[in-house]
């Protein structure tokens, strides 16, 4: 019986591209740089994240990728995510899960501290038993750590949850450890990237209303 959910939170919850590219476009002036960022091209790199997405990003203008993560991190933390960033539908569904009595989760590879800025910035964060995200001691996705510690989380098996991402990344992982994998099409998967197995969604709304249904239809059987 599912009564638990663990969401991604980038490309998933929240649509974070146009803040990261506002952030290295800031460092890109800053640095004087005449190299430009298209948010089209930049929507993959987000599920990537950390140093590669940034360094990927500033192109020529790359200095050391591990000081541009953390000047990025820096700036990310000073740098409001608004409401209106949550992709349709996100805030309703989540009371809807939230009310049903589902207990949800986050696991992301974005750091722990900017995981729940963003959450209270857009007004989710007391929808969350958990925030799981990226700490010393846990490995980024596609390692199971993040996950694992979310579902400890929760006091729950794989088989008493989904995971709902929007990424190959977070298939994969979510395939290793044994969970049901929802898919966001929406999200910040590469272009050619089809889920071979699972429930597939382009609507945040659409896939809230068809697991509530699923899952009242199952309690009731």
């Amino acid at each position: 019986m599912i009564r638990q959910l663990i969401f991604d939170l980038d490309g998933t919850l929240v649509d974070s591209c146009a803040v990261c590219v506002q952030i290295l476009s800031g460092m890109l002036e800053d640095r004087g740089s005449e190299h430009s960022i298209d948010p089209v091209i930049a929507r993959p790199w987000m599920s990537v994240g950390g140093a590669a997405m940034v360094s990927a990003l500033l192109g020529p203008a790359c200095d050391d990728p591990q000081r541009d993560i953390e000047e990025f991190r820096a700036r990310y933390r000073q740098t409001l995510t608004p409401p209106d960033a949550l992709f349709s539908g996100v805030a309703e569904g989540l009371a809807q899960f939230y009310d049903a009595g589902f207990t949800m989760a986050i696991c992301s590879n974005k750091p722990q501290e900017l995981c729940e800025q963003v959450l209270r910035d857009t007004g989710i964060d007391g929808m969350f038993r958990s925030v799981v995200g990226l700490r010393p001691g846990l490995r980024a996705k596609p390692e199971l750590d993040l996950l694992h510690e979310a579902l400890a989380s929760l006091r729950c098996s794989p088989g008493e949850c989904l995971f709902i991402g929007d990424s190959e990344i977070d298939h994969q992982v979510a395939e290793r450890a044994g969970i049901p994998f929802v898919f966001m099409s929406y999200g910040y998967a590469v272009p050619e990237y089809e889920p071979d197995e699972g429930v597939s969604f382009d609507c945040f709304r659409a896939m809230t209303r068809n697991v509530t249904d699923r899952i009242a239809s199952a309690r009731a059987a």
